[in-house]
């Protein structure tokens, strides 16, 4: 079996790493975080101090990063994957990047010798402790086939999208229908709560009528509580408007609903509320009206 590589041992990759691991694959990691490395070497795991020294040591490589800025340094930057990559080597980025850049950085890997794919996954913690995440691969179809086994050990729905940046692609259409939901749901409520609506009532019925979706059903019992540190920072979640909008601007695609989400998270960060999750974008829109959607009893 072969020997693979962990980089980015976060919220979310310290459990992709243990579910590879328990799968049955020798795994080999580094990072930043004493406790998470102690963690999956009690498990088995072999730690080592460099990107460069991981990637001469092993077959496939997998990452799990914040961003795009963090993926190319993690390959090309100093005592990075490339320093110690040997020709053959296959990196699976597992990370929510830019689009354009994922398509930029296998020309400059393939050059190398070195097979580069993306694998964006869409779940939250307890999904990757529990292995459930969805997988949107994009790349060489043989490589699909190839490491699918240890995308099956993280996963249960591992879906080829296509060729490379495809994976990228489709889990940046399904941000940002997540974002427009959120954003839609900051715009609307915050009026129900002003025309004298019940918060905990509207919920019940937005949550359960045609107006539900994830959105609604996962940040408005946490907005009644006046609770926003739940999900990804709002900061983070950015990146997501970034890359829609250069892409319109290569493509020549108008999207006007994700321009205005786009806006709504633009005033929400201006507002400090970079650090929250993007349940706190309710409270532009709570501002502007002098009100706010929470429990009756907790707003009294």
């Amino acid at each position: 079996m072969e020997k693979i590589g962990f980089i980015g041992l976060g919220t979310m990759g310290k459990w992709m790493a243990l579910n590879m691991m328990k799968a049955g694959y020798e795994l080999i990691v580094t990072g930043s975080s004493p406790p998470v490395l102690q963690f999956l070497e009690d498990q088995g795991a072999a730690v080592v101090n460099t990107y460069a020294e991981m990637a001469a040591r092993v077959d496939w490589i997998f990452l799990s990063v914040p961003d795009t800025g963090a993926v190319e340094s993690v390959i090309f930057g100093e005592n990075g994957i490339l320093e110690g990559a040997r020709k053959g080597l296959l990196v699976v980025d597992l990370s929510t990047i830019d689009y354009l850049a994922t398509l930029d950085i296998e020309q400059k890997l393939k050059l190398k010798g070195i097979f580069f794919s993306d694998a964006p996954v869409s779940g939250m913690e307890k999904r990757a402790q529990e292995a459930v995440l969805t997988v949107m691969f994009g790349g060489q179809k043989e490589i699909f086939e190839l490491v699918r086994p240890a995308l099956e050990a993280i996963g249960d729905k591992i879906i080829y999208m296509g060729g490379i940046g495809s994976g990228q692609l489709t889990k940046l259409i399904n941000q940002l229908l997540f974002n427009i939901s959120v954003a839609g749901i900051a715009e609307v409520l915050p009026m129900a709560a002003k025309l004298g609506l019940d918060p905990e009532k509207v919920t019940q019925v937005v949550t359960t009528g045609t107006g539900r979706s994830f959105a609604a059903e996962f940040f408005l019992p946490l907005t009644l509580e006046n609770r926003f540190d739940q999900g990804y920072p709002l900061k983070s979640a950015y990146k997501d408007m970034i890359s829609a909008a250069e892409i319109c601007a290569h493509e020549k695609i108008p999207l006007p609903m994700v321009q205005t989400a786009t806006t709504t998270f633009q005033m929400a960060m201006a507002s400090g509320l970079g650090s929250e999750s993007k349940g706190s974008l309710i409270k532009v829109f709570e501002k502007f009206l002098g009100i706010e959607f929470r429990r009756i009893e907790m707003s009294e």
